[in-house]
């Protein structure tokens, strides 16, 4: 199917790589303007001034509309009015219910078919393959990023999208990612069909009508959405949930700042402004631009002395980043601030720093494992004003998952699990889905450090990265260069989380914990980190830790959580210059025995826990230079290589 000619550009020119109806410069916007709005002259605008857009934001529905055929516009202002409309239809359909316990909490249950971000579906789409994965060894599959060419994505995209928003509003989302009209910050507008999405993303992003004034010089990215299921509808609908989880695409097109995603209603899949725009996308533009997009939390730390450290720090998804980032520390005296917990984008000041920014204006967290134990924080940040998926309710009217078993006050309370099924603590089964989540306004978050919307950003003196490492790697190891800390964050690995579809406790390699993110050739995004280096740049100091170390008998050999303040506490000590706190090893430097306060701890098991077990680095050395031959291989930049030569020769040497 293809667009009207009189639009000047079909339909799979719009999908594919030729040119698009955007690229038609302004002096002939005013021709083409006529037959834009005589395109829609026959749907109805439900709310919004479709002649207030600007331009090139009216030229981009009005090709999308002549493709899905959506029976309405409704141009969205990010106003709490709004968002009570929406709710109030919601809850009237049975997709969200009120949480009585709480002030303007609500719930939700997915189709049991969509529930995480799905790796296998997505693809970068560019002209040369190699532009998006590495030049693996032959026969192996690239492991960081899907390519797709601009003919496939066409022939996809044809297969799937004309008449998929029919009987369904179009709804058009201003966003920004970080706080509009910022240096560092930049401009979405997404198009979808799901009203869930839409109360989402006015949690997680900037949505407002001043977005619309910020475009005026800038340009935007341009994320399409669907979930799939035109009206009328040939299927069930389990949970009020539309989804077309058979048919489910999410397709970025970096070099035109542009995603398709179709099929799925869940997190990542249709919140095209978290990992797609904000990593998949961003990343590019980074590139670029000369700065960084990347998967870490911010924190600020301040010493019992006043001085204030700002840190960044890359876990894989559902390895603790909300709970560092929120942290409650054990030691007296110590303050943490959360800047951000999940994205970073980052860039150089004519200082000399790295400043970060938080792009996201929400935290979509994974809601099994937070309490008041592990992160009283969150717990904190979403007694109101949130929106729970996936997780149970009990006839109370509160949210419980996996983890608040020991803070219910009823422990036989009735539970609508998140199947939908009567459950109580002790049945069979799971009451939430370990990939349920919470999305809380960030601005609620008791600890939200003051400048977490400034536009400038905070100055970085620390990247961390880390994983669920349950054997052979130390607590805290501090890398010993700019390039030997860009070689440690490539040979990052995990334990697999149910953040995607992957099963199983298999240890996976998550390089800089982009895998799943990755938005072009990993090795050029390699070597764009060595580039950063240059001039006057105080380049951070990069550190790896491991909260997950486990001991033969499989019991944690850290406490982690609000303890493990104790080790940014060695971090920052060793950041100042403070003597005698290092062991050199062949892996890096360690804590010397004594250098991290343990006041108060009991049964810390120093030797077992800060070792370097030759036995386990031999083997690994080997499988992390297989790794990276067969992965990156031709690609892998020569610093990065010679960094993986010189351990190989250290840990051998042991």
């Amino acid at each position: 199917m293809s667009a009207d000619p009189n639009l000047l550009t079909p339909y799979k020119n719009t999908s594919g790589a030729n040119a698009s109806l955007r690229q038609i410069s302004e002096d002939a916007f005013y021709v083409v303007n006529e037959v834009v709005m005589k395109r829609l002259g026959h749907v109805p605008i439900h709310k919004g001034d479709f002649h207030l857009l600007p331009p090139k934001v009216q030229r981009f529905v009005a090709e999308k509309v002549e493709v899905m055929r959506p029976r309405g516009i409704y141009i969205c202002d990010g106003t709490q009015h709004e968002a009570d409309e929406i709710i109030d239809k919601l809850v009237e359909r049975g997709m969200l219910s009120p949480l009585r316990a709480y002030e303007n909490n609500y719930i939700c249950r997915t189709d049991p078919k969509d529930v995480a971000r799905v790796e296998s579906k997505t693809w970068m789409v560019t002209p040369d393959k190699h532009q998006t994965v590495c030049r693996t060894a032959e026969g192996t599959e690239p492991l960081m990023g899907h390519w797709m060419s601009p003919d496939d994505l066409a022939v996809e995209l044809d297969s799937r999208f004309p008449g998929c928003m029919a009987g369904r509003i179009m709804y058009v989302i201003p966003f920004s990612m970080g706080p509009i009209g910022g240096p560092l910050s930049k401009i979405g507008v997404q198009l979808t069909d799901s009203n869930y999405v839409v109360l989402s993303m006015r949690i997680m992003t900037r949505v407002s009508n001043d977005v619309w004034d910020a475009l005026a010089n800038n340009d935007f990215v341009r994320c399409i959405h669907s979930v799939g299921l035109p009206r009328p509808v040939k299927q069930r609908v389990v949970n009020h949930w539309p989804c077309n989880p058979e048919r489910v695409l999410i397709a970025h097109r970096p070099p035109e700042r542009e995603i398709w995603s179709f099929g799925s209603g869940y997190g990542g899949n249709s919140l095209l402004g978290k990992k797609c725009f904000a990593l998949r996308i961003a990343s590019n533009i980074a590139k670029d631009e000369g700065w960084m997009a990347e998967h870490m939390l911010i924190m600020g730390v301040t010493r019992p002395c006043g001085r204030e450290h700002f840190i960044a720090a890359a876990f894989p998804s559902a390895c603790g980043k909300t709970n560092l980032a929120m942290l409650e520390p054990t030691l007296p005296g110590w303050k943490v601030r959360c800047v951000g917990d999940d994205i970073a984008w980052m860039k150089f000041g004519e200082d000399g720093r790295l400043y970060a920014i938080n792009p996201e204006a929400g935290f979509f967290g994974v809601a099994p494992g937070t309490s008041h134990k592990t992160n009283p924080m969150a717990v904190a940040t979403f007694q109101k004003n949130s929106i729970f998926t996936n997780v149970a309710e009990t006839a109370d009217g509160e949210y419980f998952w996996e983890g608040l078993e020991d803070e219910i006050k009823d422990k036989n309370v009735e539970m609508i699990n998140w199947l939908g099924e009567k459950w109580k603590i002790g049945d069979k089964g799971v009451a939430a889905h370990p990939n349920s989540r919470f999305a809380a306004p960030a601005r609620q978050c008791p600890i939200i450090h003051p400048d977490w919307e400034s536009p400038q950003g905070v100055p970085i003196e620390a990247i961390i990265f880390g994983g669920r490492r349950p054997a052979g790697v130390p607590l805290i190891l501090e890398t010993n260069s700019w390039e030997h800390g860009i070689f440690v964050g490539a040979c990052l690995k995990s334990e697999a989380t149910a953040a995607a579809e992957h099963t199983g406790k298999q240890v996976m390699h998550d390089p800089m914990a982009m895998r799943p993110f990755m938005g072009y050739n990993f090795g050029k995004y390699l070597q764009h980190w060595l580039d950063l280096k240059q001039g006057n740049r105080k380049m951070p100091q990069i550190y790896h830790v491991n909260w997950f170390r486990k001991d033969a008998n499989n019991k944690f050999l850290w406490p982690g959580f609000g303890d493990n303040i104790r080790v940014i506490d060695w971090i920052i000590r060793r950041l100042d210059g403070e003597a005698d706190l290092g062991l050199e090893t062949a892996i890096g430097t360690v804590p010397a025995k004594g250098s991290i306060n343990l006041e108060g701890l009991s049964d810390v098991n120093w030797d077992e826990l800060m070792s370097v077990p030759a036995d386990y680095w031999k083997e690994d050395v080997k499988e992390v230079r297989h790794f990276l031959e067969t992965q990156v291989g031709p690609d892998l930049p020569a610093e990065v290589r010679a960094e993986m030569d010189k351990q190989e020769q250290r840990i051998n040497a042991l």
